[in-house]
C-alpha cells in the first residue's frame, strides 16, 4: 500500500504540536509552583541570607546573599569580595546567577568571595528608592566587614536597572565602591535614535509620567512589573508573538528544557511602591536627569563625577533596549572632556558587544565565559590604568580579534585597554544628538500632565482603589494568565500530560531537510517578516508623531528646549581644565626618578593610543621592585604605582609638553635617564603587536631631548623584558633596578 503523501510530516507536526502543548503546560505548573513559593530567587548557586532588608531601620525588600564557593572553585583569601546586583525592572531576581556560566559563576572560578542582592515580590509600605540605597549601602558596608583580611574595596556589578542605581549610590558613597561594573544600564535615556532604539518615544505617546502614576494609584500603591515586560516583549512582536514559540515547537525535542529554564524566570513578574516607579520614570525615563545631576535622593544631589572608583562600562549594538549611546552618553553629559577625567584622576572603561541582545548580556553563556571572565581577571589592571577614557578589546593572542561567537579559554585572550575621546563616543551615534532636544520638550510637558493628575485627579483615584481589588486584577495581566490557565489545574491538562508520554515513547522524527520542514521554515520566515513590518510601520508612526507634536511646530514652539547637556558639561570642563593647569604648572618639575619613570611610561603608552594587559603589569612590577634596607628590616616600595600614575595622566592631559621639558630637571645624571628611558622602552616592546610605531617613536625622540645613549637603552630594555614574567598577576620583586 502507498503511503499517502506528506502523512510522515503530518504525523511529525502533530506530535510536536502534542510536545509543545506538554512545554507550555510545564511551563504554566512552573510559573503557579513558583508563585506559592513566594517566588524566591532563581540563583544556580548553593547560598545564604547574610542580611534582610526587612530588619532595618528603614525597611526595605530587599536582602543580601552570599553565594557558597563550590568545591571545584577554590576561594583565593586575598581575592577582593563581589557583589551583583540584579535588575528590579520587573522580573525577579536571578539573572546574574542563571547559570553557572554567568557573573556570579566566573567570579567565582577566579577565586572571589561572591555575594548577591536579592529583592522580594512585593516592596514594603511606604518603601522609597532612598530605602533601598541605604539598604544596599549597608550591604556594601557589611561585605567589606566580613573580608577584613582583603584591602581592595568590593567589585560591584550592576545590571540593567540596578547599574543605574549603584551608579547613583557610588556618587553618594564613594567611600564604599571598588570597580563599579555597569551592563546594559541606561544611564542617557534620551541617548540613541529612530533605528537603535524606537522604545524612547514612547513616553511622548502617553503624554509622559502620569500614566505611572495612575497605574500605581489603581493597584493601590502597587505598580505590576508584568507591565514592564509586556513593553519589552512588544518591542519585538515577531520574537514574542512567534519565533520563541515557533522555535520551541520546530525543536521540541531538544528545546524543551532551555524555554522552561529561560521561562522560570521570564515568568516571574515583581512590583514596585508607587514611590519608587514614579521616582523613577519622572526623574529617569522622561526627565533624564541623573547625567546631569537634578536627581535628588534624601535631598542629596547625586552627580556622577563623585565616583571615585574605575567604571566599566559594558553595551552591546544588539541591544535595542540600552544601546551603546544610552549606555555611555552619560560620560559626555557629566564630563564633557576626556582630558577632564584625566584631570580628576577618573578611570573609565566602555567594552562594547557586535550583537548580543539586551537579555543575552546578562544570560548569554558565550558572553560570560568571555567578556565578564575577561573583566574579572583584568580588574587589577583596571584598578592601576592611568586615569583616562578607555575602551578595552579583546582578541586572540595571535593578534587576530575574535568573532563574537568565539568562546575560547580564558588563557587564549589578550586584552589592551586604547585611549578614547569624546568624539570617539559620538561617533558611535550615526544619527547624532540633535533629537534629543526633543525629549526635552516632551519632559516639560509631563511635568505639566503629572501635576494636573496628581493635583486634581489622584484625590479621586486613590479612595476607588483596595489591595485586594488590585491583586485581583494582576492576576488577570494578560502575561500571568496565559501561564496561569494552561497548567494541571485546567481540565485537560491530564490527558494531555498521558498523551505527550506516548508520543515520547514512540516518537517519529523527521530530517531537518525534509521538504515540509523546509517548507514550514519559509513560513516561518514570513510570518516573522510580517510581524517586523508591522512592527517598523507602528514604530515608525510614533517617530513621527513625537517629532510633530514636540518639535517646533508643536508643543516645542512655546515649550522650547533647555541648552544640550553636552554643552553645558563642555563649557564646565575647560574652566576646570584652566584650573588644573594652571596648579600643574607650579609644581610640573617637582619628583624625581620615580615620577620620571612614570611619566615617561605614562606618555610612551598614551602615544601608541594603547595600554596591553600584559605591558601594564610589567610596568608595575618593575616600579613595585623594593631595595632591601640596610637595617634588615622589612623591604619597603620605592614607589606607589597607582599614586604616581594618578599624579602624571593629570599632568599630561593639561600640560604635556611641559612634562616632557622638565624630565631633564628631574633626572640630573645619565645613568638615571637611560635607566628611566629603559622602563618605559621595555613597556611598549612587550610581544610583538604592542610596540607599536608612534610609542617607540616618542621613546626615541626623548632619548634624543635628554641626549642617551640609544643602544645602552635598548639593552638595558632588553633585560628589564626578559626578566618579567609577562602574564603573572604583578607581585613584588626582591631584587633592585638596575644600577
Amino acid at each position: 500500500m502507498r503511503a499517502v503523501p506528506g502523512a510522515d510530516y503530518a504525523q511529525d507536526a502533530i506530535e510536536r504540536s502534542v510536545l509543545f502543548l506538554d512545554a507550555l503546560r510545564q511551563r504554566g505548573n512552573i510559573y503557579v509552583e513558583h508563585v506559592n513559593a513566594g517566588e524566591p530567587d532563581l540563583l544556580k548557586f548553593e547560598h545564604e541570607l547574610v542580611l534582610d532588608g526587612r530588619d532595618l531601620p528603614r525597611p526595605c525588600n530587599y536582602a543580601l546573599l552570599h553565594i557558597l564557593q563550590p568545591a571545584d572553585a577554590p576561594l583565593d583569601p586575598l581575592a577582593r569580595p563581589v557583589m551583583v546586583v540584579d535588575p528590579r525592572a520587573g522580573h525577579g531576581p536571578g539573572i546574574g546567577g542563571f547559570k553557572h556560566d554567568s557573573e556570579v559563576g566566573m567570579a567565582l572560578r577566579a577565586g572571589h568571595p561572591v555575594y548577591f542582592v536579592t529583592f522580594r515580590p512585593q516592596p514594603e509600605e511606604g518603601q522609597t528608592l532612598l530605602d533601598v540605597a541605604v539598604a544596599e549601602a549597608r550591604f556594601l558596608e557589611t561585605v567589606a566587614a566580613r573580608h577584613p583580611q582583603c584591602t581592595a574595596k568590593p567589585l560591584v556589578i550592576g545590571n540593567c536597572q540596578a547599574g543605574w542605581a549603584m551608579a547613583g549610590l557610588a556618587a553618594m558613597r564613594p567611600e564604599l565602591f571598588g570597580p563599579l561594573i555597569l551592563v546594559g544600564s541606561p544611564l542617557s535615556y534620551w541617548a540613541g535614535g529612530a533605528q537603535l532604539n524606537p522604545m524612547r518615544y514612547s513616553g511622548a505617546m502617553l503624554g509622559g509620567a502620569w500614566l505611572a502614576a495612575l497605574t500605581s494609584d489603581l493597584g493601590a500603591d502597587r505598580f505590576d512589573g508584568a507591565h514592564l515586560v509586556k513593553n519589552f516583549e512588544n518591542l519585538n512582536p515577531a520574537n514574542s508573538l512567534w519565533g520563541r514559540y515557533y522555535k520551541l515547537w520546530s525543536q521540541v525535542d531538544n528545546e524543551s528544557q532551555r524555554f522552561l529554564e529561560f521561562e522560570r524566570w521570564w515568568g516571574g513578574y515583581f512590583r514596585m511602591s508607587g514611590a519608587e516607579i514614579e521616582a523613577i520614570v519622572e526623574n529617569l525615563f522622561v526627565g533624564n536627569k541623573l547625567a546631569r545631576g537634578d536627581v535628588q535622593i534624601g535631598g542629596k544631589r547625586i552627580d556622577l563625577r563623585n565616583i571615585t572608583s574605575p567604571v566599566v562600562v559594558f553595551a552591546s549594538w544588539g541591544d535595542n533596549i540600552t544601546p551603546p549611546p544610552q549606555a555611555l552618553n552619560w560620560i559626555i553629559d557629566v564630563w564633557g572632556d576626556e582630558r577632564a577625567i584625566a584631570a580628576a584622576g577618573r578611570v573609565i572603561v566602555y567594552v562594547l558587544h557586535e550583537s548580543v541582545g539586551h537579555l543575552g548580556i546578562f544570560v548569554g553563556t558565550d558572553v560570560a565565559r568571555k567578556e565578564h571572565d575577561q573583566i574579572v581577571t583584568s580588574l587589577d589592571v583596571i584598578d592601576n590604568l592611568p586615569p583616562g577614557l578607555y575602551e578595552m578589546k579583546l582578541e586572540l593572542k595571535d593578534g587576530s580579534a575574535p568573532a563574537p561567537t568565539d568562546v575560547l579559554e580564558p588563557g587564549s585572550y589578550s586584552v589592551h585597554f586604547e585611549h578614547r575621546t569624546m568624539d570617539h563616543l559620538r561617533a558611535l551615534n550615526p544619527e547624532g544628538r540633535e533629537e534629543e532636544q526633543l525629549f526635552s520638550t516632551v519632559a516639560k510637558v509631563s511635568e505639566i500632565n503629572t501635576g494636573i493628575y496628581k493635583t486634581w485627579m489622584r484625590p479621586w483615584v486613590r479612595p476607588l482603589a483596595s489591595r485586594a481589588l488590585a491583586d485581583a486584577a494582576t492576576d488577570l495581566h494578560p502575561l500571568r494568565s496565559q501561564r496561569q490557565t494552561l497548567s494541571d489545574a485546567h481540565p485537560g491538562a491530564a490527558p494531555l500530560a498521558a498523551l505527550a508520554e506516548q508520543v515520547r515513547e514512540n516518537r517519529h522524527t523527521l530530517p531537518d531537510d525534509h521538504p515540509g520542514r523546509s517548507l514550514e521554515r519559509i513560513a516561518s520566515s514570513w510570518i516573522e517578516t510580517s510581524l517586523n513590518l508591522y512592527r517598523d510601520l507602528r514604530d515608525q508612526s510614533v517617530i513621527q508623531f513625537t517629532r510633530t507634536m514636540f518639535g517646533p511646530m508643536g508643543f516645542g514652539a512655546w515649550l522650547p528646549p533647555e541648552p544640550p547637556d553636552e554643552q553645558i558639561a563642555v563649557t564646565r570642563a575647560q574652566a576646570e581644565l584652566e584650573r588644573v593647569r594652571h596648579d600643574v604648572l607650579a609644581h610640573i618639575d617637582e619628583g624625581g626618578f620615580p615620577q620620571a619613570v612614570c611619566r615617561i611610561v605614562m606618555a610612551a603608552m598614551a602615544s601608541g593610543g594603547r595600554l596591553e594587559r600584559r605591558s601594564l603589569r610589567l610596568v608595575q612590577r618593575l616600579a613595585e621592585r623594593r631595595h632591601p634596607p640596610a637595617d634588615g628590616s622589612a623591604p619597603r616600595p620605592i614607589f606607589n604605582w597607582h599614586q604616581g600614575v594618578r599624579e602624571e595622566a593629570r599632568i599630561s592631559a593639561v600640560a604635556p609638553v611641559e612634562a616632557y621639558g622638565a624630565l631633564a630637571r628631574m633626572l640630573p645624571d645619565m645613568p638615571a635617564r637611560e635607566r628611566a628611558l629603559a622602563i618605559g622602552a621595555a613597556a611598549v616592546m612587550v610581544g610583538q603587536t604592542t610596540g607599536t610605531n608612534l610609542a617607540l617613536e616618542l621613546i626615541d625622540r626623548l632619548i634624543t631631548l635628554l641626549g642617551a645613549d640609544p643602544e645602552r637603552v635598548m639593552n638595558l630594555a632588553d633585560q628589564l623584558t626578559a626578566e618579567a614574567t609577562l602574564d603573572a598577576v604583578p607581585a613584588p620583586v626582591a631584587a633592585p633596578l638596575p644600577a
